[in-house]
């Protein structure tokens, strides 16, 4: 049957016109001639690289897709290396990553965000007053540098407004290195003992805005000009000043430190219970016996460590802080 010009005939011969689209191939850019770079800043989607001594605009390459790169990562770069102005060369390859600090925004989002990568210590920026120390922030920070297997260490700032020992006899137990600093007052500016901690190591600085920072980046670096704000007189809390994660040379060039914006949430949802007893080899060793499943909790039947405690094999205090992160982990995410 035809209708008008055109029959059912027609139809079943019809084809519809192909796009014309360039043949796929396999081959892809080898990058022979890409050079090594570090991350140094992010912003916006532009990556500042430290190349041969050179600071370098770049930006992320259509191949890496959807893989993230961020501060302290090495890539490997190709274009325009020159570093002037209004150059902007391309990340072609992420190299694979060390350790990688991630956190969660909150305890129950399942998304992971990769903080910076490639540190080897956890710095704990905590003052002593003013505003006062949060131990729920200390705690979840030890839990997260664990869980990357980063070495923590806890830096106490404004020791000349208070005592350090009450805050210090909470993670004796724990075994974690400290350092006390002052930049006001008697003794004031001395930094020999944490500039000995932060040598031949890449390490990175946490904690809630006003604890002092990036004031203590400005001394350790001069010439790095990170914004120092104020602590609110009413909350006690201060404002944000680092607005992205900076990376650092120290003087000397014997070490990194990567400057950290002030953060009030610190998700661990990501973090396992059995990933933060291997990071105490001594009390993981007496839960080979805690029955499947268990999560080393104080509520936790024929756990190991309670065993262990009982035959008088464990340090109790050890135990108790131990649990106090597992805890933590548990908790509200608010620093």
């Amino acid at each position: 049957m035809t209708t008008g010009r055109y029959s059912d005939h027609d139809h079943e011969h019809y084809e519809r016109p192909r796009r014309r689209t360039r043949p796929r191939t396999k081959d892809r850019p080898s990058y022979d001639d890409a050079v090594d770079a570090r991350v140094v800043t992010v912003d916006r989607g532009r990556f500042t690289l430290l190349l041969d001594g050179r600071r370098v605009m770049a930006m992320k390459s259509r191949p890496l897709g959807r893989k993230g790169v961020v501060v302290g990562d090495h890539v490997r770069v190709v274009g325009d290396t020159s570093g002037a102005d209004g150059s902007l060369a391309r990340i072609v390859e992420v190299v694979p990553r060390t350790t990688t600090l991630r956190r969660t925004a909150d305890d129950d989002d399942p998304v992971e965000r990769v903080i910076v990568s490639n540190a080897d210590q956890l710095v704990v920026v905590t003052a002593l007053a003013d505003p006062e120390p949060r131990p729920r922030l200390i705690d979840r920070a030890l839990v997260a540098a664990y869980d990357a297997g980063m070495a923590p260490l806890l830096c106490l700032t404004k020791a000349d407004l208070a005592d350090p020992e009450t805050l210090l006899s909470t993670y004796r137990s724990l075994g974690v290195p400290w350092v006390v600093t002052q930049l006001k007052g008697e003794g004031a500016g001395d930094l020999t003992e944490l500039l000995d901690r932060l040598r031949g190591r890449t390490s990175v600085l946490v904690g809630h805005s006003g604890v002092g920072k990036s004031t203590l980046v400005n001394a350790l670096v001069p010439g790095a000009h990170r914004e120092v704000g104020i602590v609110n007189a009413v909350t006690g809390r201060g404002r944000h000043t680092s607005t992205s994660a900076y990376l650092l040379e120290l003087p000397d060039g014997d070490g990194w430190i990567i400057d950290t914006p002030g953060i009030r949430s610190f998700g661990l949802a990501h973090v396992q219970p059995g990933n933060l007893i291997e990071a105490f080899p001594d009390l993981d060793e007496m839960t080979e016996t805690c029955p499947r499943g268990c999560t080393h909790g104080t509520d936790e039947p024929e756990c190991g460590l309670d065993e262990a405690i009982e035959a008088g094999e464990a340090d109790v205090d050890r135990v108790e802080s131990f649990r106090r992160l597992l805890a933590a982990r548990e908790a509200s995410s608010d620093w």
